[in-house]
């Protein structure tokens, strides 16, 4: 596996040092500090007084040693503010100037790498959360993306990106991590192979991936890589910002122009005879059940016979930070444990008997009860500098009108709510979907947010979410609450409900846009 030592990452954190403490000091304007503290996972937050860092977790995947890294962290630093990304990783917020470098610092030590976390870099490469626990999967996708993920962090020191580029792997159609419009995906298939997607993504623009190989094998994935690195070099837009990202090329080049230029990156590297093969070691579980069992809601059964995935989803994707600590110090003594996030900013504990089970499942009794109250949302414009409205004050004003009304468990879907129509909510691809902005009401500016329907991430039933007016922030929480009422009524949940009822769903909701 190709690998960057620790230490090199080290050397490149005195110049953070010294910018992050030139940004405090007032001699640094947040622009030219936002462009460079990104390549360094960390962003100042709306204000200008305080930081974030992004810790990159690639595949989602969280050790032991890593949790407790985390959960110490937070400890001795104070930090009371952490969030769960839609990108697989663990941001932790309010942090001052010298608790971003010390913890980006110490991170190192426990091989959590920050750099690359944001800017132009290629971003944590994500994975199925359940990739080779879960009954059903084609395949366990796992070694090969976190394969990919190393191969990936060696661009970081060579010729820069026009933009960002989000890579993942797919286990199964659930299409989990969206491989089939991520900037590079890989979607496995029943015959333990990949097909690849490439030049997709939400946001502005959105644009479904192109599929440009079928059938590779896993042990080739690192030259489809860095055939989209050379692509993207070739092609992307270095002059326009905001048409940077990969999706644009489909625009400038055209679809099937698109596929021949991957294509013919894609040959010219296999021709130069560099060897880019993997040969994994692939994991072998050794764990088995106990005979114990366990059930209730965010019970999974693993394809391993005997154990369970536990699923945890705070409100928001913003647990008490007291979590970290509780979880570790229950999962610590746990043979083969480990925590795996999930896209939609949930999390998992997997390889527990079902003793071990109901442990965690009390040790994390403070989730999410039902579909609704696992809706996604980014962190909002009360820390994102670029954030227009408060995703998160939304859904927690959503979900408390939705349990003071009563309404039952599948009346409502999971929604994705989006601060900005950046899309960090993936609100593109939810059945129910919104993005913030503002609405003039008597010359007045409102809070408000877009409304989207009818979004699916479900491989080969993949579509963007239909934009269906403006509401008022004021007037979500009642606009959900009487939808959930009507789906309640019928019996059905939404899922069902709304396959054949798509124009009430657009009835209820004309009555309260602005």
């Amino acid at each position: 596996m190709i690998r960057i030592a620790p230490e090199v990452w080290r050397e490149d954190l005195e110049e953070f040092r010294e910018k992050t403490r030139e940004f405090y000091a007032g001699e640094l304007d947040k622009n030219a500090y936002k462009g460079f503290s990104g390549g360094f996972g960390s962003y100042a937050q709306r204000g200008g007084k305080a930081s974030m860092l992004r810790l990159r977790m690639p595949g989602g995947r969280i050790s032991k040693d890593k949790l407790k890294f985390i959960a110490d962290s937070i400890k001795t630093y104070g930090v009371n503010k952490a969030h769960l990304t839609t990108c697989q990783t663990v941001q932790l917020h309010n942090l001052d100037e010298g608790q971003v470098c010390e913890i980006m610092e110490k991170a190192l030590d426990h091989g959590i790498v920050t750099r690359g976390g944001g800017g132009d870099f290629p971003r944590n490469v994500m994975v199925s959360p359940l990739s080779g626990v879960e009954e059903g999967e084609y395949f366990d996708v796992l070694p090969y993306a976190e394969a990919a993920g190393e191969y990936l962090m060696t661009f970081i020191k060579r010729p820069k990106m026009p933009r960002k580029l989000k890579v993942c792997f797919s286990n199964s159609p659930k299409n989990i991590p969206h491989a089939t419009f991520r900037d590079l995906g890989f979607a496995a298939r029943p015959d333990g192979k990949f097909d690849v997607y490439s030049a997709g993504g939400l946001g502005n623009n959105p644009k479904m991936g192109l599929k440009v190989a079928e059938a590779v094998e896993p042990s080739k994935v690192l030259y489809y890589v860095k055939a989209m690195w050379e692509t993207f070099i070739s092609y992307g837009n270095y002059e326009q910002r905001a048409k940077a990202r990969t999706r644009y090329m489909q625009d400038t080049l055209g679809q099937e122009g698109y596929v021949k230029a991957y294509l013919e990156k894609l040959e010219g590297i296999f021709a130069s005879g560099e060897n880019l093969d993997l040969d994994l070691k692939l994991p072998c579980r050794k764990k088995a059940g106990d005979g114990s069992e366990a059930e209730g809601r965010g019970v999974i059964p693993q394809k391993q016979p005997g154990l369970y995935a536990v699923k945890y989803h705070p409100i928001g994707g913003s647990p008490d930070v007291s979590m970290f600590g509780r979880l570790y110090e229950r999962i610590a003594p746990m043979e083969d444990v480990e925590v795996r996030l999930s896209p939609d900013e949930s999390l998992y504990v997997i390889n527990l008997t079902g003793s071990e089970a109901k442990q965690v499942m009390e040790t994390l009794s403070d989730g999410a009860k039902n579909d609704f109250e696992e809706s996604v949302a980014c962190i909002g414009a009360s820390i994102c500098q670029v954030g227009v409205r408060d995703s998160q004050e939304l859904l927690r004003q959503a979900v408390e009108a939705v349990r003071e009304a009563g309404i039952k468990d599948g009346a409502l879907p999971q929604i994705h709510i989006s601060g900005c129509p950046s899309s960090c909510g993936t609100h593109q691809i939810g059945a129910i979907g919104f993005h913030g902005g503002v609405k003039m009401i008597d010359k007045v500016a409102k809070p408000a947010f877009t409304l989207h329907l009818g979004g699916c991430d479900l491989q080969g039933k993949e579509r963007m979410g239909e934009q269906s007016g403006v509401m008022l922030q004021e007037q979500i929480p009642a606009f959900l609450v009487e939808l959930g009422r009507r789906v309640e009524a019928s019996g059905l949940d939404y899922a069902h409900w709304v396959e054949d009822h798509e124009d009430e769903v657009k009835e209820i909701a004309g009555k309260y846009l602005a």
